[in-house]
């Protein structure tokens, strides 16, 4: 078991800014089109975990992390989860992480390049653990950079710098301990 954690695009943050669509950290966590660098890396049984995008005068945070159940193809999943495809919020924000429409097309919502490579592996997640009552995210807020230099043994003063733009590959000491330490918010906070 190894596992991979990453930060989303800048503006995203369930909380005080964008939408975030992928991953998702719903009941059947999955992450979908985005990262498909991690989506190829990882198999079953490893872990994946996100940290919220820079949004200013509000501290990022690990949001959750999940054990990766299966992959399939985007095809499969946009069968099986009609609920995560592609579509726009009353808001006018995109909600979603399933990029093909019945015919296995790219949607006419998703205007990324790349669509062969972004279709391939969907990942189906289990053992979800994510923040997000006010008090599990706030003191998520509070903590998460100190945790990640701790765990990731790596100084800086903002979670990129700790686990840089790529993200940081996790050994499974790392998973446990990230695991743990999330579980422990969750028992703190309420």
């Amino acid at each position: 078991m190894i596992g991979k954690i990453f930060l989303t695009s800048s503006g995203y943050d369930p909380e005080r800014g964008k939408h975030v669509k992928d991953p998702f950290l719903g009941p059947t966590p999955t992450l979908g089109a985005c990262r498909p660098d991690i989506r190829r890396q990882l198999q079953t049984g490893d872990h994946i975990f996100a940290i919220s995008g820079k949004i200013d005068g509000f501290d990022q945070f690990v949001m959750g992390g999940f054990e990766i159940a299966s992959k399939i193809a985007a095809a499969e999943a946009y069968r099986l989860f009609p609920d995560q495809r592609l579509r726009k919020r009353e808001d006018g924000q995109l909600t979603g992480n399933i990029i093909v429409d019945a015919k296995g097309d790219q949607s006419n919502l998703d205007n990324h390049n790349a669509f062969e490579r972004r279709i391939q592996n969907y990942v189906i997640g289990k053992n979800l653990i994510a923040l997000r009552t006010p008090n599990e995210i706030l003191l998520g807020r509070k903590e998460t950079l100190e945790a990640l230099q701790d765990i990731l043994e790596k100084r800086g003063t903002a979670p990129i710098d700790v686990v840089g733009r790529w993200g940081t590959r996790l050994t499974e000491k790392q998973v446990l301990q990230l695991r743990g330490w999330l579980s422990s918010i969750a028992r703190r906070a309420n």
